[in-house]
């Protein structure tokens, strides 16, 4: 199983490292509206890690954009807002 960390670098910038059979590192914005939109008051840090657990079950950490907003994710995987919303309840 994959290793997650989040380290916030501003105040929608995050830095995420993914240790797996290789360790990547991204760069993930989040805009403050969409985060409230889909995570209410849950720690913008909490969505982040949860999403990558998200995209972890779809695809290995090596496919994985190197940096991209977060709204992304539904571009590529449509039901991302809504398997999200139960993965944060």
């Amino acid at each position: 199983m994959a290793r997650v960390s989040v380290t916030r670098c501003g105040d929608t910038t995050f830095e995420v490292v993914v240790e797996n059979a290789s360790t990547t590192s991204h760069t993930v914005t989040v805009d403050p509206s969409y985060a409230v939109r889909l995570a209410g008051e849950i720690p913008v840090e909490t969505l982040v890690r949860r999403s990558f657990d998200f995209l972890l079950e779809r695809e290995p950490n090596t496919s994985i954009l190197k940096r991209f907003d977060l709204s992304v994710i539904g571009r590529y995987f449509p039901e991302y807002e809504r398997v999200i919303a139960g993965m944060l309840a």
